[in-house]
C-alpha cells in the first residue's frame, strides 16, 4: 500500500466513523440475532478488555456502548449501525473470561459468544482484543481456535497501550505476531491502540474501510 492509498483509506475511514452510529439491538441468545443485513464486524476479548471503550472511541460517541468498570458488564450480543444504511454494522460481544457473575451465567456467555462466531454468515471480521499490557492469555487462545475453525478473518488489537512503555510495547506486538504464525485466519499484524490518547484508531477506521471496499468490488 503506497501513502496515497493510505490517506484515501484513512479519510474513507474517518468519514465511515463521523456517521451518525446508534445501537439497535442486543441478543441475548443466537435465537434472539437481528436479520442478517450488510457485513458485521465483531469486538471480541477478555472481560474489561476495552471494547465498549474502543467502539466509542472509534465512533466518537463518548456513551454509545455502554462501559463499566465492572469485568461482564455486557451480557449479550450489542449491535450497532447507522439508520438508513445497511452497509455495516458493529458487534460488542460479551466479554469472555473473568467476570463478577455466576460461573453458569459466564459459561452461558461464553458459548454465546463461540456460537456466533462459527454460524453468522454476514460476520466479516472479529477484531480480538489484547490488553497490551498483559498479552494473550489461554482463554485468549480458546476463541483463536474457534475462529480457526469458523474461517473468519480476525486481527488482534492491543489495546491500552497508552499504558505501556514504548519498548515494552514494541516487544508485545512481536510476541503477538510470533504468535499468530500459528493461525491461519489470522492477520499477520497487530493494530496497537489506545481509546484514551486515540493512538492507533486511524488505522483501525482504515482497516474496517478497506474491508468495506473489497467486499463491494
Amino acid at each position: 500500500m503506497n501513502d496515497k492509498t493510505d490517506e484515501r483509506l484513512i479519510e474513507a475511514g474517518r468519514k465511515l466513523f463521523a456517521r451518525d452510529w446508534q445501537f439497535i439491538w442486543a441478543s441475548p441468545s443466537i435465537e434472539t440475532l437481528p436479520p442478517m443485513a450488510g457485513l458485521e464486524i465483531a469486538f471480541a476479548g477478555r472481560s474489561n478488555v476495552g471494547k465498549s471503550s474502543l467502539i466509542n472511541a472509534l465512533t466518537g460517541r463518548n456513551a454509545l456502548a455502554r462501559t463499566s468498570h465492572t469485568p461482564g458488564r455486557t451480557q449479550e450480543l450489542i449491535f450497532f449501525e447507522v439508520p438508513g444504511k445497511n452497509d455495516l454494522r458493529l458487534v460488542d460481544m460479551p466479554g469472555y473470561g473473568y467476570a463478577k457473575a455466576p460461573k453458569s451465567q459466564v459459561a452461558s456467555w461464553t458459548e454465546l459468544i463461540h456460537k456466533f462466531l462459527l454460524g453468522r454468515a454476514s460476520l466479516a471480521r472479529v477484531y480480538v482484543l489484547i490488553d497490551a499490557r498483559h498479552g494473550i492469555k489461554d482463554v485468549d487462545l480458546e476463541v483463536l481456535k474457534t475462529l480457526d475453525r469458523s474461517a473468519v478473518s480476525y486481527q488482534i488489537v492491543l489495546t491500552k497501550a497508552d499504558q505501556v512503555k514504548a519498548a515494552e510495547l514494541q516487544a508485545r506486538i512481536a510476541e503477538t505476531e510470533a504468535a499468530l504464525a500459528k493461525h491461519p485466519a489470522a492477520f499477520p499484524t497487530v493494530l496497537a491502540t489506545s481509546s484514551r490518547s486515540s493512538t492507533g484508531m486511524e488505522s483501525l477506521r482504515a482497516a474496517m474501510a478497506k474491508l468495506l471496499e473489497e467486499r463491494a468490488a
